[in-house]
């Protein structure tokens, strides 16, 4: 390990001791910066998700807004993929769409870990986990924020007894397979997830 300057003046064991606090620090800065990045990347697409959604149930009920999720939702998340260069995904134990959705070994982890946290108390809306794997031989962060089910989020994925009718039939003709119903709200509904290669 090369010895930072100022640190040759002390004998060698303090010095290695404070040059590597000073590395831990130095990638701990790191982190948080990362950290703070993905979460402002993954942050920007609920709210615009929210406002197209009250816009289309507003135009044309719940059925109708079924292609906001289906379709606007990964236009969305590619423009913020183009504009920050974090790749945005949402995925789910319970997912509505499985090509789309289904978690990796990583998120199902975060996924699960989000919902013991809940079990214990934590707030759903603030668990998020952020750290450097390794994909493909090569470092990349990974970040997942959870998804808290809200309100609005009801009209499709709530009990599915309680849905209408009409969303029933357009959730089957698109996700015949789908596995999406019966939360209830503040319940994780899944996560959104931020990656980035280093």
């Amino acid at each position: 390990m090369k010895l930072i300057p100022a640190l040759k003046c002390l004998p060698t064991p303090v010095a290695v001791a404070l040059g590597c606090a000073c590395l831990s620090f130095s990638a701990l800065a790191a982190d948080d910066a990362r950290i703070a990045e993905a979460r402002a990347a993954a942050s920007s697409l609920p709210p615009k998700l929210l406002a197209a959604l009250n816009e289309k149930i507003a135009a044309v009920g719940p059925e109708g807004a079924i292609p906001v999720c289906k379709d606007m939702a990964p236009a969305m998340a590619k423009e913020v993929a183009a504009s920050t260069g974090w790749q945005l995904k949402r995925v789910s134990l319970k997912p509505r769409n499985a090509q789309r959705a289904t978690p990796d070994a990583w998120e199902k982890a975060a996924l699960e870990e989000f919902d013991r946290r809940a079990a214990a108390g934590e707030n759903p809306a603030a668990l998020e986990k952020g750290e450097v794997v390794e994909a493909a031989g090569r470092p990349v962060y990974r970040y997942a924020k959870a998804l808290p089910t809200q309100a609005l989020c009801l009209s499709c994925h709530g009990p599915r007894d309680q849905l209408k009718p009409e969303v029933r039939a357009v959730i089957d003709e698109h996700y015949p397979d789908d596995r999406a119903t019966g939360y209830k709200e503040g319940e994780i509904r899944g996560a959104i997830v931020a990656t980035k290669r280093l």
